[in-house]
């Protein structure tokens, strides 16, 4: 069975929704600056200015391709699945490969503010909640 247009609009809609509700919910805010295809087949980059709020955490999610970021101000505590903890600060810079889980938590008073360059597969949600990996 084929859907219709309008079957696939609001699929879109509900996909778009739960991410924004993701990023409201916890703190984060990502905003897509641009986005272009790249070199490799069905991947394209996604650059992003991305905020983590005083006192929040972006919420463990990953992504379906690298996150390439550099923070511009504030800090923060990256966790990511099956390293130790690492504290990035304005000037620093951070590599996340494709799937890894991760989260950052800024305990700061004042916003953590990154670039964001994601290189992902086309057509996939830019991130995806997940559940916090077993200590």
């Amino acid at each position: 069975m084929r859907p219709t247009l309008r079957q696939a609009l609001v699929g879109f809609s509900v996909v778009l929704f739960a991410g924004t509700c993701f990023a409201q919910a916890s703190g984060l805010t990502r905003t897509i600056v641009n986005r272009a295809d790249v070199s490799v087949p069905n991947r394209e980059a996604v650059i992003a200015r991305v905020e983590v709020a005083p006192g929040a955490a972006a919420g463990w999610h990953s992504h379906p391709g690298d996150e390439i970021s550099y923070v511009l101000e504030g800090e923060a505590t990256l966790l990511m699945a099956g390293q130790a903890p690492r504290k990035v600060s304005s000037g620093e810079a951070f590599v996340i490969p494709a799937g890894v889980v991760h989260n950052a938590i800024n305990s700061g008073a004042v916003p953590t503010k990154l670039v964001g360059v994601y290189v992902v597969e086309k057509g996939q949600p830019l991130a995806t909640p997940a559940a916090a990996p077993a200590q």
